[in-house]
């Protein structure tokens, strides 16, 4: 918003007039005589940038409220409100003075922003939606945001490498944080610290990952409050379920997951039939066709293509099978028994040294591409039966794994 001088002289005494503050006490807070403050709340003298800065601070917003169309209004402390939204834990009291510190931590980055002429933390859009009635409601807004994001920062399909380097990217503070362990994470806004996103770094990494995503839905749908605390007992609340439903579809979209199990050929219909148009054949109506008929169970989803796909996204194995589900690859009972195999999963990707990207101090094999990609085929030929165990042993050997584990986790398939 462009605003003059008298303009932004109102929006200084309407910020000091919702803030219960005498000029005496903002001159005193300047350093700074009384007349000076009465001038430029009249209009009649230029406020610094190191003043706006220090004003911004006694105020407790940020110095591009100042500039904001609508009337100033004295917003509820920020501490007050996140408590407030979290009174229900109670057992664990030491959190809060873990998330005080972050707070301090993003004000002074503010200030520290506002002292460099740096652009505010304004954030990403606002998605306008209204509050959802029904759980199928939530889910679709979720999803139809998640995809419209997506578009927006030109992800395509590909997986999400970093999402707190991605939210810090949007104009977001972002970071870890200890909470108790039935706190995902929390989503702030207030005018003295902009936007601001914790999650509870003990968790795995890939539930951080989802709880990043998770907050960042809030964000992008809840701005209107100043706290909002994703726990364990308000998972049901449609603005959790939809914040769930966007980090699934953002973290996994749908149109990556049909790319990923393209590139095995696996999840398509048993039956391929091509119809070739010919332009005389409207005349006479005869038709080619062409039809292949893929080999039985085939294109069966089994652990290890579930395990591989979390692992491509940076999702859990669970979440995976969720949005498998939810995008109609696999039925109830299909569900329930790759569920059952997620042990198999887990270990099938330690075996390829999967996580070896997430440990530091991990040496990370030059082969592990390769390996990865025989081992997966190994495994689903030997699950039609076009090799036998005699010829895993070998491969073993050959790619340098376990042959013992090769074996289990090939007859698990």
């Amino acid at each position: 918003m462009n605003i003059n001088q008298n303009g932004l002289a109102a929006r200084l005494k309407d910020a000091r007039a919702a803030s219960g503050l005498t000029q005496e006490q903002v001159a005193a807070a300047l350093n700074i005589p009384r007349t000076a403050v009465a001038q430029f709340e009249a209009g009649n003298r230029a406020v610094s940038t190191l003043e706006l800065a220090k004003l911004s601070e006694v105020y407790s917003r940020t110095i591009a409220s100042f500039f904001e169309a609508g009337p100033v209004t004295q917003e509820e402390d920020v501490l007050v409100a996140l408590f407030r939204a979290a009174e229900s834990v109670t057992d664990h009291p030491e959190w809060r003075s873990e998330v005080t510190r972050y707070i301090s931590i993003f004000r002074e980055g503010v200030r520290l922003e506002l002292s460099l002429d740096r652009t505010p933390h304004s954030g990403p859009p606002t998605y306008q939606m209204p509050n959802p009635q029904r759980v199928m409601e939530a889910v679709e807004q979720g999803a139809r945001v998640a995809d419209q994001e997506r578009c927006r920062l030109g992800l395509g399909h590909n997986p999400i490498p970093d999402m707190s380097d991605l939210i810090n990217s949007q104009n977001i503070w972002a970071s870890g944080a200890m909470m108790p362990d039935q706190m995902s994470g929390l989503f702030l806004r207030h005018s003295s610290i902009g936007l601001g996103i914790l999650v509870n770094y003990d968790h795995p990494r890939a539930r951080k990952r989802f709880s990043y995503a998770h907050e960042y839905a809030h964000a992008l749908l809840d701005r209107d409050r100043t706290a909002t605390v994703s726990l364990e007992q308000n998972r049901s609340d449609l603005s959790e379920v939809r914040a769930n439903a966007f980090a699934a579809s953002f973290l996994i979209p749908a149109t990556g997951v049909h790319a990923f199990l393209k590139s095995r050929s696996k999840a398509g219909p048993s039956v391929v039939e091509q119809l070739v148009y010919d332009p005389t054949s409207e005349s006479d109506g005869e038709e080619v066709r062409g039809q292949r008929r893929e080999s039985p169970h085939s294109q069966d989803l089994t652990y290890e293509d579930v395990a591989s796909l979390a692992h491509h996204f940076g999702a859990s194995y669970v979440a995976s099978l969720f949005r498998l589900k939810s995008l109609s690859l696999i039925n109830a009972t299909e569900f329930a028994e790759l569920r059952e195999k997620e042990s198999f999963g887990m270990s099938y990707l330690d075996m390829l040294e999967a996580f070896a990207d997430s440990d530091e101090h991990a040496v990370r094999k030059p082969d592990r591409e390769i390996v990865s990609q025989v081992v997966h085929l190994a495994i689903e030929a030997f699950r039609r039966e076009e090799i036998t165990k005699g010829k895993l042993r070998d491969l073993s050997s050959l790619l340098g794994v376990s042959a013992k584990t090769f074996l289990e986790l090939a007859e698990a398939a």
